[in-house]
C-alpha cells in the first residue's frame, strides 16, 4: 500500500463506492479497498442454497435506490445496471385470503382501501408524494450544518406526521384493519417499536418512494449495482482493490482524505492509535438496531398464496393486523430478550419477475424477521411457519434453504453489528445525530464516517457516501 492517493476509501457498499465515485468525479485520485473478495457490502448476491440459485445476500428490494436523486443522476444502466418492477410493489395478506396493496399508481392504492379509508390515505401520502423533489433533498440529508430549507412548508408538512408514533397515527388516520395494518408493515421497516415516536417516518418515505419510483428488484440481483458503481468508478480512474481487509488507518497509503464505509465500531478500532477519548466515548453511546434472521429458500414452484394480489408483488408482508405487527415489533425495543414466537416477516420473490436467477421453472425467496440485537435465536420455523399460514403447502415447494441468524450475519458482514441491518436504531435522537451531531466528520483530520451509521441512514441509495465526500471535498478546497 506504498501508492499516494488524494482518497482512500475502506469498504465497498453502496457507500463506499458512492463516496468514491464522487472523489474521481471531482477529480481526485481515490482506491477502494475492501476485505472481502467481492465487492458490495450489503449489495451481495450468492448461491447461498443449490447451484444455479442467485440470493441476495442482504438487501433485495430497493425503493430508495429507484426514487432518490443520486442513482439517478449516475449513468449506471449504461454500466449493466437493469431494474426489474414487479406489477405490484407490495402485498400486504390477510388470514381470510385478502390482501392490502401499494400500487405504484398513489390514486389507485388509496381506492383499493375502499370508501372508509380512501380520503385518508390521499390526505396522508399525496403531499408527499407532490413534495418529494424537495423531500428527497432535505428530509434524506445531513441535520447539520444548519440550513434554511428551499420548501419549509413540505418539510414541515412531513415533519408534523413522521414524528408521530405508527399505532397513534394509524389508529387515528384509518378506520379499516386493512389499511392500519399496511401502514404498521411499512413502518416496521424503520426497526423500532410501532409505538416509538418517529416510527412512522420510514412507513411515509417508502409509501411516497412506491408511488415515486417503484420497489424494484436489480436484474440478476443485488451484486448488479455494486457491480455498476464499481464500473462507473474505474472508467472515472478510480481503483478497487479487493481480498485486503484493513486492520489499522495506519496501514493505508497516504491520502489526503480517508473516508470508511465502516461501523463506527469498526472505526474506533480501525483508527485506535489516533482517536480522541471523548469521541471514542461518543461512539460507544450509538444505540444499535435490532438484529434480523435472515432465510433464502431455493423453490420447485412459485409460492402458492391464498391472496391472489400477492402473486403480482416483488414484495410481501406476512404478520396480520397492526396489533399483531406492533406485537411482533415490540422486540425492537432496547432490552428486549425474545424474538415473537409469530414474528413479522418480510419476504421478496424476485424469481417470479426475474427468472435469470434460478434455473428455468425453478425460483427464488428472500425473507427476515428481526430479533434482539446479538441474538442466537433460531428462527427458521416461525418464519416458514408465518409464510405457511398465507401460503398453505409451501414447505413441500423446498428444495434447499439457508438460514442465518444475526451473528452469522455479522461474521460475514462485520458492518452488521448484532444483526443490525440498517446501521443503528432509527430513534428520533439518532435521525439528528447520527452516529453523533458531526455525522460523517471526526476529530481526526482527514478522517470521515460514510457507512449507514451516518445520515440518512440505512437502505442502497449511496447518499451516506455522497454527503460524506462532499463534506470531505468543502474542507479540502
Amino acid at each position: 500500500m506504498a501508492a499516494n492517493y488524494d482518497a482512500v476509501v475502506v469498504g465497498s457498499g453502496p457507500n463506499g463506492l458512492a463516496a468514491a465515485i464522487e472523489m474521481a468525479r471531482a477529480g481526485r485520485s481515490v482506491v477502494v479497498y475492501e476485505a472481502a473478495d467481492t465487492i458490495g457490502g450489503g449489495t451481495r448476491s450468492a448461491e447461498l442454497t443449490l447451484p444455479g440459485y442467485t440470493h441476495d445476500v442482504c438487501a433485495a428490494v430497493h425503493p430508495l435506490g429507484a426514487s432518490t436523486w443520486y442513482f439517478r443522476s449516475l449513468p449506471l444502466e449504461a454500466h449493466g445496471l437493469e431494474w426489474v418492477h414487479p406489477p405490484l410493489p407490495l402485498a400486504h395478506p390477510f388470514d381470510d385470503g385478502t390482501a392490502a396493496v401499494l400500487e405504484r399508481n398513489g390514486e389507485r392504492t388509496a381506492e383499493r382501501l375502499g370508501d372508509d379509508d380512501m380520503a385518508a390515505y390521499r390526505q396522508l401520502i399525496a403531499p408527499i408524494v407532490k413534495d418529494w423533489p424537495w423531500l428527497e433533498r432535505e428530509a434524506l440529508a445531513p441535520f447539520v450544518p444548519l440550513h434554511w430549507p428551499e420548501h419549509p412548508a413540505a418539510l414541515a408538512r412531513f415533519g408534523l406526521r413522521a414524528a408521530r408514533s405508527t399505532t397513534g397515527l394509524a389508529r387515528a388516520l384509518f378506520k379499516t384493519a386493512p389499511a392500519q395494518a399496511l401502514l404498521a408493515g411499512l413502518a416496521a421497516h424503520s426497526g423500532q417499536p410501532l409505538e416509538a415516536r418517529g416510527s412512522v417516518a420510514i412507513a411515509l418515505i417508502l409509501a411516497a418512494a412506491a408511488h415515486r419510483g417503484g420497489w424494484p428488484f436489480a436484474k440478476g440481483g443485488s451484486q448488479a449495482i455494486a457491480n455498476a458503481l464499481a464500473s462507473y468508478l474505474r472508467s472515472l480512474g478510480g481503483e478497487i482493490v479487493t481480498g485486503r481487509p484493513v486492520a489499522s488507518l495506519a496501514e493505508l497509503p497516504q491520502a489526503r482524505t480517508i473516508l470508511c464505509d465502516v461501523a463506527p465500531e469498526r472505526l474506533a478500532d480501525l483508527a485506535r492509535l489516533r482517536i480522541p477519548a471523548r469521541y471514542r466515548r461518543a461512539l460507544q453511546r450509538f444505540r444499535r438496531g435490532p438484529g434480523v434472521f435472515k432465510m433464502d429458500w431455493a423453490l420447485r414452484q412459485p409460492i402458492p398464496w391464498t391472496a391472489l394480489e400477492c402473486a403480482a408483488a416483488g414484495t410481501v408482508h406476512l404478520g396480520g393486523t397492526l396489533e399483531q405487527i406492533a406485537a411482533s415489533e415490540a422486540v425492537c425495543a432496547p432490552g428486549a430478550l425474545a424474538a415473537s414466537p409469530r414474528p413479522f416477516v418480510l419476504l421478496s420473490q424476485p424469481t417470479c419477475f426475474d427468472p435469470s436467477r434460478a434455473p428455468e421453472g425453478r425460483h427464488t425467496a428472500w425473507a427476515y424477521c428481526h430479533v434482539p440485537n446479538g441474538s442466537d435465536q433460531d428462527m427458521a420455523a416461525a418464519i416458514e411457519a408465518q409464510v405457511e399460514r398465507f401460503a398453505p403447502g409451501v414447505r413441500d415447494l423446498i428444495l434447499a434453504r439457508s438460514a442465518r441468524g444475526a451473528l452469522e450475519l455479522e461474521r460475514h458482514n462485520p458492518n452488521l453489528v448484532g444483526g443490525d441491518i440498517v446501521g443503528g436504531a432509527n430513534t428520533l435522537r439518532q435521525l439528528l445525530a447520527r452516529p453523533t451531531l458531526a455525522a460523517y466528520s471526526t476529530p481526526m483530520p482527514g478522517v470521515y464516517l460514510c457507512s449507514a451509521s451516518t445520515p440518512p441512514g440505512g437502505g442502497v441509495h449511496g447518499l451516506c457516501g455522497v454527503y460524506a465526500a462532499r463534506r470531505a471535498l468543502a474542507a479540502s478546497n
